[in-house]
């Protein structure tokens, strides 16, 4: 890349985790140039002051949004905004020719009617919309390849899809027995100051939320519907536990073939995800940890099957601020722009 020119590039939302975790990955991307922040609560002030961390090597300040100015300095845009604001900014960009690469859930949805159902915002912008691509390189490599907008996706969705997409796909399970019981670490609630994400609430804890009713839950069930051609329905409870970033999704489901041996279902797995250089499929009886994944893009997975209960269970680790947010964005981007997939995306944790 380095007799390449490097893309100039947008982030609107910079401020947050999400966008921090843009901002470190996308410093350091052989293939782009960071020229442009964008906020609103955060604009006039120097990027360094908010994160004095990376006061030493980013010398930019936030701008409030302006979209024309967006459009004229940058090719492609991160919009890492809450949920009901994208939708409002994505159209502008793209009629100006910039791909954009939404964070949010705005661009999820194939059926906005699902998205207002979920998310209580009407929305306009059913042409724009109906161009994004759902931003899961496993599963949609060549769409996003050719894509001009992308809806990259959920943390959960990410963690839970790519536990079951091998087995929806090679109709391996009755889809209606499919329970997610998924946990994530606190960053997954943002930045924002909330009672339940205080270190004296959170600390020592372990509790359920959005009990039969979490925002993820449609988006997971459009995407397994898509893999299983039928309307599938999953049961989905998430967990906040007691440490800043990470997830881990275990999912339980029927098999519909009682002889198949989790030697069977790992041999499909590598298959599945033999051209996936972030899935990392782990061997006989190794489940996976998040702090494996901590930092990195990456997704490992365990497999086991039950032959008493006839029972497949999948394990999947993932960063939810790298691999479920930023870092598939990224991903997403170096799919977009022709380059290796795996450009700039760490594989390294951390460790211990």
């Amino acid at each position: 890349m380095s007799d390449i020119a490097k893309k100039p590039i947008g982030i609107i939302g910079a401020s947050g985790y999400g966008g921090v975790q843009l901002v470190r990955l996308l410093f350091e991307h052989p293939g782009v140039e960071i020229v442009y922040l964008g906020g609103d609560s955060s604009a006039g002030k120097k990027y360094g002051s908010i994160y004095p961390h990376l006061a030493h090597c980013i010398n930019l300040s936030v701008e409030t949004i302006d979209l024309d100015e967006v459009a004229n300095r940058c090719e492609a845009v991160f919009l890492g905004l809450p949920n009901g604001l994208a939708c409002d900014i994505a159209p502008v960009l793209i009629a100006k020719g910039c791909k954009v690469l939404d964070l949010s859930a705005d661009y999820r949805f194939s059926n906005l009617d699902t998205y207002t159902d979920w998310y209580k915002k009407e929305r306009t912008d059913n042409e724009i919309a109906a161009q994004a691509v759902y931003g899961l390189p496993e599963l949609n490599r060549k769409q996003i390849k050719e894509a001009q907008l992308i809806g990259c996706p959920g943390c959960y969705p990410t963690a839970s899809l790519l536990a079951l997409a091998p087995l929806l796909k090679q109709g391996l399970i009755d889809p209606s027995t499919a329970i997610i019981d998924a946990k994530s670490g606190t960053s997954g609630g943002g930045r924002q100051g909330k009672i339940n994400m205080l270190l004296a609430e959170a600390d020592n804890s372990l509790g359920a939320y959005g009990v039969a009713s979490h925002r993820h839950t449609p988006e997971i069930e459009q995407i397994c519907s898509d893999l299983a051609r039928q309307e599938v329905t999953v049961q989905f409870t998430p967990h906040l536990i007691p440490m800043a970033r990470g997830i881990l999704s275990t999912v339980y489901a029927t098999l519909r073939d009682p002889g198949l041996v989790r030697e069977d279902l790992i041999t499909i797995y590598n298959a599945f995800y033999r051209s996936s250089p972030f899935v990392t499929v782990l061997p006989n009886g190794v489940y996976p940890q998040t702090k494996w994944a901590c930092g990195t893009n990456l997704a490992y997975i365990g497999i086991q099957v039950d032959p008493r209960t006839g029972r497949v269970i999948v394990l999947s680790a993932i960063d939810n601020l790298i691999k479920g947010q930023a870092g598939q964005a990224v991903q997403c981007l170096n799919l977009m722009m022709g380059w290796d997939e795996d450009m700039g995306l760490p594989k390294l944790a951390f460790y211990p």
